[in-house]
């Protein structure tokens, strides 16, 4: 893509681009036998000399244009069997293919693993304590009752107070001993 490449101007473009709106008469144009070219592979640079130079077109008023070089094309790089590549392509893809559904089982061998792993760990770090009872949950239903029932005269719960007050005391007791150990 990076060719570089020239283009021939014929002398009647010329004329008509420097004669700037003279209309010329189409003629019927001769037709010319091609010649086929043979392109150069590597066009060796010439050390141009003042004679080497090439010489303007000359118009009746005046100097003109310079004769361009011919126009040499690339000649295309040799066609490799395009079946050849093709077959190349295929049997890297599959290659490629059959290591993504390698990689893809490996994968989901992992992750099952990972989940199994997780699972044993939470399951042995992570276990929900047991709900212990409430202690004296019994005397405090009692108290909570006869307030209800007393509610102009409070100081008949008085020995229920008591007795909760003695449960809470003792199961303070219990506590503060199992946490000492």
């Amino acid at each position: 893509m990076g060719d570089s490449f020239t283009i021939q101007i014929s002398s009647n473009l010329v004329k008509q681009l420097a004669d700037e709106g003279e209309q010329f008469k189409k003629k019927a144009r001769k037709p010319k036998t091609k010649v086929p070219r043979q392109p150069q592979t590597k066009p060796q640079p010439k050390k141009q000399s003042p004679k080497d130079e090439p010489e303007p077109f000359e118009r009746p008023g005046g100097t003109g244009w310079p004769l361009q070089p011919p126009l040499f094309l690339p000649v295309p790089p040799p066609q490799y069997s395009a079946s050849a590549e093709l077959e190349a392509i295929r049997s890297v893809l599959q290659e490629s293919e059959k290591v993504m559904e390698k990689l893809q089982k490996r994968e989901k061998e992992m992750v099952q693993e990972v989940t199994e792993r997780a699972k044993d760990l939470h399951e042995k770090e992570f276990k929900i304590p047991e709900r212990k009872p409430m202690p004296c949950l019994g005397e405090k239903d009692a108290c909570t009752e006869c307030y209800k029932e007393h509610l102009k005269d409070p100081l008949k719960c008085a020995h229920l107070v008591n007795s909760f007050a003695d449960c809470v005391r003792r199961a303070r007791q219990v506590m503060s001993v199992s946490t000492d150990k």
